[in-house]
């Protein structure tokens, strides 16, 4: 392609706090724009990432499409868009992005188009309706509309081709982490539980994601219930969209254990890194996921994880952590409460371990570089 700047239109659902969100901002607040000019679109609308992205310089565009109900007229935009723009490729990001996006790059003329897989578990009780049929359109579209197709597990990579994706043009390119942002901070320690009107030495174990049915919050619950018998003293440290106390399935989740005086609900923060930098253990209670970026970015900042078997938890956290099997809070809370009881020196040695291991395996410039090869090698061909 010589030294023409490659144009790339990253096709998203929407722009809320999640991981896909999370990982195309990252990707675009490291590629090389001396190579690379890349534009936003939400199907959807704004969201916080949306002003991050601005502020890299990058533009953003909403169609202002209903969630959950794929119209002709948003696909037709869309195509409108992508005619107008001419990109080199056009890159989508979730599942309803990934048919949309596919279908109206081909009526615009036939683009280059990448999909990207986010999540491994795809089962009717954990997921919507709409996602599961979305998900089962674009397995019989995905010999025909993308030309390759981005996953971000193994586990992922497994359970798509179970569901038809083509097995030809699926490879894995993991998530990737900024060391610089996600680091061992001991003064958070401190000013995280001087907010929360906590001792200095409170044993502090928290759980960051978004209120969702993958998440499983009430696994987490149940288990802090256990850990509460054998340590009374330990808090719990919640954040995410729809963790508050306007949640009144949560909250009555909290009620039933009373325990009330020891959750912390944070909502959306955009100190994330300082937050998980204060835990003792960070958990990640799901029962699907497909590289949860959360258990990396706590990895990063030297805290010990305890991980539900999903997706590709197992793999990231290997020996430096704890990990049980989903939908079971006893062996959640055992598993918390032996670090928790473990000497100090221990879990530190443990968070060490952990961040160098992401280092080694996960490093966001390493990732970033990775989509930039795949990027170039489809435009050469």
């Amino acid at each position: 392609m010589g030294n023409r700047i490659m144009k790339i239109v990253h096709i998203i659902t929407g722009l809320s706090t999640g991981g896909a969100e999370m990982m195309l901002y990252k990707l675009l607040s490291r590629m090389n724009a001396d190579e690379f000019d890349s534009e936003v679109v939400s199907l959807t609308d704004d969201g916080p990432i949306a002003d991050k992205i601005r502020m890299l310089g990058i533009p953003v565009q909403t169609l202002g499409m209903k969630r959950g109900s794929p119209n002709p007229v948003a696909l037709f935009k869309l195509a409108l868009l992508l005619r107008r723009r001419k990109p080199d490729l056009v890159q989508t990001w979730l599942y309803h992005s990934d048919f949309i996006g596919g279908m109206a790059s081909k009526i615009a003329g036939n683009m280059k188009t990448f999909w990207s897989i986010r999540q491994s578990n795809i089962d009717v009780d954990s997921n919507k309706r709409s996602t599961i049929w979305v998900a089962k359109a674009c397995a019989m579209l995905s010999s025909w509309l993308p030309d390759r197709i981005i996953v971000c597990s193994h586990a992922a990579l497994k359970s798509h081709q179970a569901l038809g994706y083509s097995k030809e043009k699926m490879f894995v390119i993991p998530n990737g982490f900024d060391l610089d942002e996600f680091r061992p901070d001991p003064e958070a320690r401190k000013s995280v539980r001087k907010e929360l009107k906590l001792d200095e030495n409170a044993l502090l174990v928290g759980l960051v994601a978004r209120f969702d049915p993958q998440k499983d919050h009430r696994n987490f619950i149940e288990a802090a219930e256990l850990i509460r018998i054998k340590i009374p003293a330990v808090q719990f440290m919640l954040c995410g969209e729809g963790i508050d106390n306007e949640n009144s399935q949560l909250t009555r989740w909290i009620e039933k254990g009373k325990m009330e005086g020891c959750f912390h609900l944070l909502g959306i923060r955009k100190d994330v890194s300082h937050l998980v930098a204060a835990m003792d253990v960070a958990v990640s209670s799901s029962l699907g996921e497909g590289f949860p970026n959360v258990v990396g970015e706590a990895m990063a900042c030297s805290i010990p994880c305890v991980v539900t078997d999903v997706g590709d938890s197992a793999l990231i956290v290997a020996d430096t952590g704890r990990v049980v099997p989903a939908k079971d809070p006893d062996a959640l809370a055992t598993a918390i409460i032996g670090l928790l009881q473990a000497p100090p020196a221990f879990r530190e040695e443990m968070g060490e371990l952990a961040r160098q291991r992401v280092k080694m395996n996960y490093s966001l410039d390493s990732v970033v570089r990775k989509y930039e090869a795949v990027f170039q090698e489809v435009i050469d061909a």
